[in-house]
């Protein structure tokens, strides 16, 4: 049978980095413990990566390329409510796997120039898709709100999905990595965000919503 080959260091360095933010927080994270984790000497390390906001910069290359790619709305017809559930879920998924990220964002855009810039482009789109999402439904008379209205409504539903998890951690910051708080909070995050588009919903997107609701509320106590 062909053998598989190894992976490269620089991708072990970047996955072992990657869940050891997550873990414990960037800021807690050494590149010399990185280096000791993957028995590596920091010479090895630093062939790859010149520092850790280097580490940084390429995750966060990795994380700007999926949000990108997913920060879409359908090109041949008009959004629906399912889309909005969809992405939602998409999103928070896409958040969780890079969440190091958000959970210490404030620290990280302070320190980092590229994130900064980056970020704020990151924050713009999501906006925008938000609202094109929102402007499908209004099309469709789904939707009754006003063009002001749909702005501030995206503008909230990217404020609460961003820093969403931030919130999750505060409230339980010993259970944050584990598995079955993960998939509570990121159900809580998707509701969250639906509820906010909830009032304004007519026909049969309201009828979407409730249904959505009903499940959610069945399965995953809001707290």
């Amino acid at each position: 049978m062909p053998t598989k080959a190894p992976r490269r260091t620089r991708d072990r360095i970047l996955e072992l980095s990657l869940r050891l933010f997550n873990e414990f927080g960037e800021p807690n994270i050494t590149t010399s413990l990185i280096a000791e984790e993957l028995v590596i000497s920091p010479g090895n390390l630093y062939y790859h990566f010149r520092n850790k906001d280097d580490i940084v910069n390429s995750l966060f290359a990795a994380f700007h390329d999926e949000i990108n790619q997913m920060l879409t709305v359908p090109s041949k017809r008009r959004a629906n409510i399912e889309d909005v559930w969809i992405y939602l879920h998409r999103m928070f998924e896409l958040v969780w796997r890079y969440r190091f990220f958000y959970r210490d964002l404030s620290d990280l855009l302070s320190r980092n120039r590229t994130l900064e810039l980056h970020f704020k482009k990151i924050l713009e789109h999501e906006i925008e898709v938000a609202r094109a999402l929102c402007n499908g439904l209004r099309e469709e008379k789904e939707i009754e709100a006003s063009a002001e209205q749909v702005d501030a409504l995206a503008a909230n539903m990217v404020v609460v999905g961003t820093y969403w998890l931030s919130w999750e951690y505060v409230r339980n910051p010993r259970r944050y990595t584990e598995q079955q708080m993960m998939a509570d909070a990121l159900a809580r995050g998707c509701y969250q965000v639906l509820s906010l588009v909830g009032p304004y919903l007519r026909g049969h997107s309201a009828e979407v919503y409730e249904k959505l609701a009903d499940e959610y509320l069945k399965t995953v106590a809001v707290a």
